[in-house]
Protein backbone atom coordinates (compact mmCIF):
# COMPACT_ATOMS: atom_id res chain seq x y z
CA UNK A 1 0.00 0.00 0.00
CA UNK A 2 1.28 3.59 -0.90
CA UNK A 3 1.31 6.25 1.36
CA UNK A 4 -0.46 8.17 -1.62
CA UNK A 5 -4.39 6.10 -0.64
CA UNK A 6 -3.66 6.98 2.69
CA UNK A 7 -3.85 10.86 1.50
CA UNK A 8 -6.18 13.96 2.26
CA UNK A 9 -6.73 15.64 -1.30
CA UNK A 10 -7.39 19.35 0.06
CA UNK A 11 -7.57 22.98 -0.94
CA UNK A 12 -4.67 25.11 -1.17
CA UNK A 13 -5.92 27.27 1.84
CA UNK A 14 -5.44 24.16 3.80
CA UNK A 15 -2.37 22.54 2.38
CA UNK A 16 -0.56 26.11 1.46
CA UNK A 17 -0.08 27.15 5.44
CA UNK A 18 0.74 23.37 6.60
CA UNK A 19 3.38 22.88 3.70
CA UNK A 20 4.97 26.85 4.56
CA UNK A 21 5.39 25.73 8.03
CA UNK A 22 7.12 22.85 7.51
CA UNK A 23 9.29 24.32 4.12
CA UNK A 24 10.33 27.01 6.29
CA UNK A 25 11.04 25.10 9.15
CA UNK A 26 13.72 22.48 7.03
CA UNK A 27 14.85 26.21 5.18
CA UNK A 28 16.94 23.60 2.55
CA UNK A 29 15.65 21.72 -0.29
CA UNK A 30 16.60 19.40 -2.73
CA UNK A 31 15.89 21.12 -6.29
CA UNK A 32 15.10 19.14 -9.76
CA UNK A 33 15.63 20.56 -12.94
CA UNK A 34 15.27 18.49 -16.47
CA UNK A 35 18.56 18.71 -18.54
CA UNK A 36 18.63 19.07 -22.38
CA UNK A 37 18.50 15.38 -22.55
CA UNK A 38 15.31 14.95 -20.32
CA UNK A 39 17.36 13.51 -16.94
CA UNK A 40 16.97 15.28 -13.73
CA UNK A 41 19.54 17.21 -12.31
CA UNK A 42 19.46 17.95 -8.91
CA UNK A 43 20.89 20.53 -6.65
CA UNK A 44 20.27 22.22 -2.76
CA UNK A 45 18.91 25.24 -2.32
CA UNK A 46 18.34 27.86 0.25
CA UNK A 47 14.28 28.21 -0.23
CA UNK A 48 12.19 30.86 1.43
CA UNK A 49 7.79 30.58 0.41
CA UNK A 50 5.02 33.19 1.46
CA UNK A 51 1.49 32.63 1.66
CA UNK A 52 -0.97 35.75 1.70
CA UNK A 53 -3.86 33.89 2.11
CA UNK A 54 -4.78 33.08 -1.68
CA UNK A 55 -1.51 32.52 -3.06
CA UNK A 56 1.98 30.99 -2.66
CA UNK A 57 5.10 31.90 -4.02
CA UNK A 58 8.33 30.07 -3.61
CA UNK A 59 11.85 32.20 -3.74
CA UNK A 60 15.40 30.56 -4.07
CA UNK A 61 18.63 33.44 -4.48
CA UNK A 62 20.45 31.81 -6.92
CA UNK A 63 23.96 31.27 -8.83
CA UNK A 64 22.97 32.29 -12.36
CA UNK A 65 24.56 29.39 -14.48
CA UNK A 66 24.73 29.05 -18.05
CA UNK A 67 22.98 25.06 -17.75
CA UNK A 68 20.01 26.48 -15.00
CA UNK A 69 19.12 29.05 -17.46
CA UNK A 70 19.51 26.22 -20.43
CA UNK A 71 17.47 24.11 -18.32
CA UNK A 72 14.63 26.53 -17.16
CA UNK A 73 14.48 27.84 -20.64
CA UNK A 74 13.84 24.16 -22.19
CA UNK A 75 11.70 23.53 -19.33
CA UNK A 76 10.06 25.84 -16.89
CA UNK A 77 9.70 23.23 -14.04
CA UNK A 78 11.19 22.22 -10.95
CA UNK A 79 10.61 19.64 -8.10
CA UNK A 80 11.37 20.87 -4.47
CA UNK A 81 11.56 18.15 -1.80
CA UNK A 82 12.30 18.28 1.55
CA UNK A 83 12.96 15.93 4.82
CA UNK A 84 13.55 16.69 8.49
CA UNK A 85 15.53 13.55 8.81
CA UNK A 86 16.70 14.63 12.07
CA UNK A 87 14.06 14.04 14.64
CA UNK A 88 10.52 14.38 12.91
CA UNK A 89 11.17 12.53 9.78
CA UNK A 90 8.67 14.99 8.17
CA UNK A 91 8.90 15.34 4.29
CA UNK A 92 7.28 17.69 1.63
CA UNK A 93 7.22 19.00 -1.49
CA UNK A 94 6.51 20.94 -4.37
CA UNK A 95 6.34 20.88 -8.43
CA UNK A 96 6.38 23.66 -9.43
CA UNK A 97 6.67 26.34 -12.58
CA UNK A 98 9.96 27.95 -12.48
CA UNK A 99 10.96 31.29 -13.37
CA UNK A 100 14.78 32.48 -13.26
CA UNK A 101 14.43 36.22 -12.66
CA UNK A 102 17.38 38.46 -13.92
CA UNK A 103 15.86 42.20 -14.35
CA UNK A 104 17.16 44.36 -12.08
CA UNK A 105 14.38 45.14 -10.26
CA UNK A 106 13.51 41.69 -9.51
CA UNK A 107 16.73 41.58 -8.42
CA UNK A 108 16.80 44.04 -5.79
CA UNK A 109 13.71 42.75 -4.65
CA UNK A 110 14.86 39.39 -4.44
CA UNK A 111 18.21 40.31 -2.37
CA UNK A 112 15.79 42.16 0.27
CA UNK A 113 12.96 39.49 0.78
CA UNK A 114 16.55 37.20 1.81
CA UNK A 115 17.45 39.64 3.41
CA UNK A 116 14.87 40.93 5.80
CA UNK A 117 13.61 37.81 6.80
CA UNK A 118 15.47 36.45 10.20
CA UNK A 119 17.72 34.13 9.87
CA UNK A 120 18.00 31.20 9.45
CA UNK A 121 15.34 31.40 6.59
CA UNK A 122 16.45 34.80 5.78
CA UNK A 123 19.96 35.24 5.07
CA UNK A 124 22.61 38.16 3.95
CA UNK A 125 23.11 37.34 0.18
CA UNK A 126 26.36 39.01 -0.07
CA UNK A 127 28.15 36.64 2.76
CA UNK A 128 28.19 34.51 -0.63
CA UNK A 129 31.51 35.19 -2.51
CA UNK A 130 30.01 35.51 -5.94
CA UNK A 131 27.46 38.02 -5.06
CA UNK A 132 29.74 40.02 -2.76
CA UNK A 133 28.78 43.30 -5.59
CA UNK A 134 24.85 43.47 -4.13
CA UNK A 135 22.04 42.52 -6.21
CA UNK A 136 22.82 43.98 -9.35
CA UNK A 137 25.91 41.33 -9.09
CA UNK A 138 26.22 39.32 -13.14
CA UNK A 139 26.11 35.82 -10.70
CA UNK A 140 23.29 36.89 -8.59
CA UNK A 141 19.83 36.00 -9.87
CA UNK A 142 16.59 35.33 -8.11
CA UNK A 143 14.07 31.97 -8.92
CA UNK A 144 10.77 32.55 -8.29
CA UNK A 145 8.34 29.18 -7.68
CA UNK A 146 4.74 28.71 -8.70
CA UNK A 147 3.22 25.18 -7.61
CA UNK A 148 0.99 23.36 -9.17
CA UNK A 149 1.17 20.59 -6.95
CA UNK A 150 2.00 20.28 -2.67
CA UNK A 151 2.19 17.39 -0.79
CA UNK A 152 2.67 17.38 3.42
CA UNK A 153 3.44 14.21 5.16
CA UNK A 154 4.13 14.69 8.92
CA UNK A 155 6.68 11.85 10.18
CA UNK A 156 4.17 11.17 13.07
CA UNK A 157 1.61 9.74 9.81
CA UNK A 158 4.41 7.12 10.01
CA UNK A 159 5.35 6.65 13.18
CA UNK A 160 1.92 5.99 14.36
CA UNK A 161 0.93 3.80 11.48
CA UNK A 162 -1.16 6.30 10.15
CA UNK A 163 -3.57 6.80 13.43
CA UNK A 164 -2.18 10.37 14.22
CA UNK A 165 -1.38 13.41 11.54
CA UNK A 166 -2.88 13.44 8.03
CA UNK A 167 -1.06 13.16 4.58
CA UNK A 168 -2.40 16.23 2.35
CA UNK A 169 -2.01 16.93 -1.28
CA UNK A 170 -3.35 19.52 -3.37
CA UNK A 171 -3.37 19.86 -7.14
CA UNK A 172 -4.21 23.08 -9.24
CA UNK A 173 -6.51 21.14 -11.53
CA UNK A 174 -6.28 24.30 -13.92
Amino acid sequence: MGSDEYATVAGLDEVAPAFVEMANRMVYCTLATVDRRGRPRTRMVHTLWEWNGSALVGWVGSLVTPMKRAHLQRTPYASCSYWDGAEAYDTCSAECHAELLLDDASRRAGWERFKSVPPPLGYDPAIIPQWKDGPTSPRWGVLRLQPWRLRVFPGEFARSGGTTGRILTWQDDG
